[in-house]
């Protein structure tokens, strides 16, 4: 049976962090047996504790803090993410995966089907602690000795920043001592931590996103770690892979309800070029006329040569035939998983130099393909 405090245990850790596995087991034992211990982060120092009714009771007591806010779930692997939401969107999988270990704290919405379905598998007790207004918030840090930590507790654990609300973050064993001394069981000294500020909180759904709290990471560094970018081939950029930049625009909006011109602010960038552009050509009057009649608007496209960085920059890549998507491969390998035709039936015919009939039967193979291919992917 856990005992109250009467004096904060202060364990001073290694620089070599092989050599504190035993204290950090003790450690997580303690906030198993539903104590408090503060650690380090990157960010700042926390205060791990179990989700449980009569921990979370005493961290808000020592907290100072509105019983309605929320606590954020630190996770030793980014992997255990799958525990507590269903399948996430594009935009917030890679964000995962670019930000996650690090100092980025995610806030997920979901519905109340979803909520429901993983009370039923963590348990409503837990639940009702982790999710509020259809949101959970989630970090994974990458300090070692958090990661050891949060992975040598069997319960889920949250941890607030160790001071009283209001105060400054501790970044120091030291600060969090002055902060904490009596109040919490154990503090693991793990010195200065690397940043001395908190994560970036950045609230991500399926209309968008947002920062919640500025943190390590600014707008425009999270807006590049979470931005999704499409990219169609074709040969020229004149006239085939330009017609399916601006479908591609024009069924996104639709279908996230936003204008063409918010694309990008919402996490998408959908661009094009080609194997054997020549930079800065302007696109075909016919494939403009076409787009036009359509309600799309290419006339201001400027041709642009493929080049291995785009590729490489690219999440997902469109190419308009096996020759192009072919060329994508022989110049970066590695794209091969995520190359692939637009047109599932085959290659999309090459209009240039035809009339209007033939741009018009084109056209309306791309307008279809990109179609299905963004309703299909997004």
């Amino acid at each position: 049976v856990f005992c109250a405090v009467v004096e904060t245990k202060l364990i001073q850790l290694d620089a070599d962090n092989s050599k504190n596995i035993e204290k950090i087991k003790a450690a997580a034992d303690c906030v198993q047996a539903g104590g408090l211990v503060v650690f380090p982060t990157e960010t700042v120092y926390g205060i791990a504790c179990a989700v449980r009714t009569k921990s979370i009771a005493r961290l808000n007591n020592i907290k100072q803090r509105d019983v309605q806010k929320h606590y954020t779930l630190h996770i030793a692997d980014k992997k255990l993410l799958g525990n507590y939401i269903g399948p996430i969107g594009h935009r917030a999988q890679k964000l995962v995966d670019n930000g996650w270990p690090g100092p980025i704290t995610i806030v997920f919405e979901l519905s109340a089907e979803e909520i429901a379905e993983r009370s039923r598998k963590i348990g409503e007790e837990t639940a009702k602690i982790l999710y509020r207004a259809n949101s959970i918030g989630i970090r994974c840090p990458e300090n070692p000795v958090a990661a050891e930590l949060l992975g040598n507790i069997e319960t889920p654990v949250v941890a607030p920043s160790a001071n009283f609300a209001g105060r400054m973050p501790a970044a120091s064993a030291e600060d969090a001592k002055k902060n904490l001394n009596g109040q919490v069981d154990i503090i693991l000294d793990g010195g200065e931590c690397k940043h001395k500020k908190s994560s970036t909180v950045v609230k991500i759904g399926k209309s968008g996103w947002e920062i919640l709290r500025a943190g390590v990471y600014n707008e425009a560094q999270i807006g590049k770690m979470l931005r999704i970018q499409i990219l169609f081939v074709c040969t020229g950029n004149t006239c085939r892979s330009p017609m399916a930049e601006g479908f591609g625009r024009k069924f996104l909006a639709e279908k996230f309800s936003c204008k063409v011109d918010r694309l990008e602010k919402i996490g998408y960038k959908i661009i094009s070029a080609g194997l054997m552009a020549i930079d800065g050509a302007g696109v075909s009057s016919e494939a403009v006329r076409f787009c036009s009649e359509r309600g799309v608007d290419i006339a201001g496209h400027l041709s642009r040569e493929l080049s291995k960085e785009l590729v490489i920059r690219s999440d997902y890549i469109f190419a308009l035939s096996e020759n192009h998507r072919r060329g994508v491969v022989a110049l970066c390998p590695e794209a091969a998983q995520k190359c692939m035709l637009l047109d599932e039936a085959g290659n999309v015919p090459d209009p240039i130099g035809g009339d209007e009939k033939v741009y018009n039967a084109c056209g309306k193979i791309i307008e279809k393909a990109v179609k299905k291919r963004i309703y299909e992917f997004w």
